[in-house]
C-alpha cells in the first residue's frame, strides 16, 4: 500500500526524513565502539559481538537528503577500529526515551547494502529492561542479512533469560523474481500481545507466538528456568515499550570479516519509518503458541 494511510490503522509516529538534517527530537547517535556493562562492572568491546567499526555522529557516516537517510559503513581508521559507521535510534544515550511503542506496526521502507562482513539491520530493543538483560527483555529484529547473501532477508526473535541463556528464532525469507536488498523494500512488523508478525513488500513471512522470559541469574549470568513458575508472566517480554534503531554493523561474530571484494562505503539506505496503532486496539492477548519451554524434554 502507498502512501501513509493503512486500512484498519492509525499513524502515530513517522520520519519521513524531509530537509537536510537529521530530526534530533526523534533521533540520537549511539557512538563508539562498545558499551559498559554495569552487571559484570567492564567494557564490553564491539558491542558484544566482535564488531569492528567505531559509529560516529559525522555527516559521513550519517546524512539526510532527497528526503531519505542514508547510514555510511565506510573503510577507514577511527580510535583504533578499521571502520566507521552509524546506528541510529528513538532513545537516547543517557537512556531517557525519544519515542517507543506498545504494540502496533512499524515499517520502514529501505535499500540495503550487501558483501561479505556486512550486518545491516532495522530492528527493535526494550525501552527499559524490565525482565533484566539482553535477552531476558526481548529484542525485536524486522530485517537483517548475512552480508554475502543478498537475496535473503532474515527476521527475528531474541528472548529466554539474560546471556548466556538466550533463546532465538529466525527465519529466512527468499525475496521473489531474483530480487536483492539492495532494491527498496518495505519490512514491517505487526505486534500484539500474544502474537508478532513479520512482513516483507506487505507479504506475510513469518507469525510467532511462543517465546519465554525468565529473570533467574547466577554466577555466569542468566539461566533457563526449572519450571513454569520462574516464568515471567506471558507474553512477556513482548508486553513493554520497544524503541527503533536502524544501523550498518561490520565484521563481527555473524557475518565474519569483509573481503577485498566487500564494496565501501556500503550505505543503508532509509526513505521512511512509520507507526501505526490498531484501530479499536486488540482486545484479549492470545493465548501462548504451540513450543517447548526449556525444562520439557524432547520426544
Amino acid at each position: 500500500m502507498s502512501g501513509k494511510r493503512r486500512k484498519g490503522w492509525r499513524l502515530v509516529w513517522a520520519d519521513e526524513f524531509e530537509g537536510d538534517q537529521l530530526d534530533l527530537s526523534k533521533w540520537d547517535y549511539d557512538l563508539g565502539n562498545g558499551f559498559f556493562d554495569y552487571r559484570v562492572h567492564q567494557w564490553v568491546p564491539g558491542w558484544g559481538n566482535e564488531e569492528l567499526q567505531y559509529y560516529t555522529d559525522s555527516p559521513r557516516n550519517v546524512r539526510v537528503a532527497h528526503s531519505c537517510v542514508t547510514i555510511s559503513a565506510r573503510k577507514e581508521p577511527l580510535h583504533g577500529c578499521g571502520y566507521t559507521s552509524g546506528r541510529l535510534k528513538t532513545r537516547r544515550r543517557d537512556g531517557s526515551p525519544l519515542f517507543n511503542t506498545l504494540y502496533g506496526r512499524v515499517e520502514f521502507k529501505a535499500k540495503v547494502p550487501w558483501g561479505k562482513g556486512l550486518w545491516p539491520a532495522l530492528w527493535m530493543l526494550p525501552q527499559d529492561d524490565r525482565y533484566g538483560g539482553w535477552a531476558a527483555s526481548g529484542e525485536i529484529d524486522l530485517m537483517e542479512i548475512v552480508g554475502d547473501k543478498p537475496h535473503e532477508v532474515l527476521n527475528s526473535l531474541h528472548f529466554g533469560s539474560s546471556f548466556p541463556k538466550r533463546s532465538l528464532i529466525t527465519k529466512a525469507y527468499t525475496l521473489p523474481g531474483g530480487s536483492t536488498v539492495a532494491e527498496w523494500h518495505t519490512y514491517a512488523v505487526e505486534w500484539q500481545p500474544g502474537e508478532i508478525r513479520f512482513y516483507v513488500d506487505d507479504v506475510c513471512v513469518s507469525t510467532y507466538d511462543h517465546w519465554w522470559s525468565c529473570s533467574k541469574t547466577d554466577a555466569e549470568g542468566g539461566r533457563e528456568p526449572k519450571r513454569a513458575s520462574e516464568l515471567n508472566p506471558w507474553p512477556a517480554p513482548f508486553d513493554q515499550p520497544f524503541y527503533l534503531v536502524m544501523n550498518v554493523a561490520v565484521g563481527g561474530i555473524f557475518p565474519g570479516v569483509p573481503s577485498p571484494d566487500t564494496v565501501f562505503p556500503a550505505e543503508l539506505v532509509v526513505d521512511y519509518v512509520r507507526v501505526y496503532e490498531k484501530i479499536g486496539g486488540w482486545g484479549e492477548t492470545l493465548p501462548r503458541g504451540r513450543g517447548r519451554m526449556p525444562w520439557q524434554t524432547k520426544p
